[in-house]
């Protein structure tokens, strides 16, 4: 298959790109900075240069393509959330995915499927696991910056051509080496971790190898479209997961962040990002046939920190 992956020098495409190379697959990954991408992606990999905005660029790469999967957006978890920094995460996404769409039916022959980003964000979030709902597939968008966000993200990619298969992945935290849990290691291996507020605030996350897998298994099977939550099996709180990677370091896992101060130092971030969570299962993922690898944090957390 062809499959191009806007977005795909980041940390998930990366990863992803990699798998599809190693099961013979093509792959394109269409970016601003193709001579920078190049030396990050695996040699295979063939970088395009697109600047994020122009459809008709973003046409002639995707001609003829099996899948697209679009993955571009600014990263949410960078820092305090200014007004401008706001700005660039919505942006990032609503015009990346407004492009693909358009180039979709600019394309000579368009792909057979369209595979758009998203986050459990969508529903919003709580500080309570106990008092969170459970947020399936059909459950409304919820309030609050992540989830307007999140629905203008999926939206933007929507309207593609007449018979391009549209599915959404909405994802919880990304375990592997790098991204969140790269943050969270350093205060841990200081024998300083712990959980952010009460702790109390669920958890949704996914090891990458299930990200990587689950993203394969929308692309390969012609019949499903709409959205997926992409989360391991089960809930657990953030005060579970920390405890659980302070076992794997074999460091304590009891040093909280107060709330007040993340919220002085973060702001409107530390309030959506740290001291809220989603209860999100993987209904429609686990209904359509996929089985995780990685269902309890402690196995999947030995399994990232053994890997060189």
């Amino acid at each position: 298959m062809r499959i191009v992956i806007a977005g795909g020098s980041g940390f998930i495409g990366r990863a992803l790109a990699d798998a599809l190379v190693a099961r013979g697959d093509e792959v394109t990954v269409p970016t601003r900075s193709p001579d920078r991408a190049g030396r990050v992606l695996p040699p295979a990999v063939t970088a395009a240069a697109w600047d994020g905005l122009d459809p008709d660029a973003l046409a002639t790469i995707i001609d003829g393509a099996d899948a697209v999967v679009n993955l571009v957006g600014a990263n949410i978890a960078e820092g305090r959330w200014t007004p401008a920094v706001k700005r660039s995460i919505v942006e990032s996404r609503v015009q990346a995915g407004r492009a693909l769409a358009e180039a979709t039916h600019r394309a000579t022959t368009a792909p057979h499927v369209v595979v758009q980003g998203s986050a459990v964000g969508y529903y919003g979030g709580w500080s309570d696991m106990l008092t969170a709902p459970v947020s399936a597939e059909d459950a409304p968008c919820g309030a609050g910056f992540l989830a307007e966000t999140c629905q203008q993200w999926e939206a933007s990619s929507s309207d593609v051509a007449e018979g391009v298969r549209h599915c959404v992945f909405r994802t919880g935290v990304v375990l592997g080496k790098g991204g969140a849990l790269a943050k969270m290691l350093p205060p841990f291996r200081l024998f300083a971790g712990g959980p952010p507020g009460t702790g109390r605030q669920p958890f949704a996350w996914i090891h990458l190898s299930d990200e990587v897998r689950a993203i394969v298994h929308l692309i390969d099977h012609a019949t499903l479209s709409g959205p997926f939550n992409l989360t391991a099996p089960g809930c657990i709180s953030m005060a579970d997961f920390c405890h659980a990677l302070g076992k794997v370091l074999h460091r304590p896992s009891f040093t909280r962040v107060p709330a007040p101060l993340l919220r002085l130092m973060l702001g409107e971030m530390a309030e959506e990002v740290l001291l809220r969570g989603q209860v999100a299962p993987p209904e429609r993922l686990l209904a359509s046939g996929f089985s995780f690898t990685h269902t309890a944090p402690i196995p999947a957390l030995e399994d990232i920190l053994r890997r060189r």
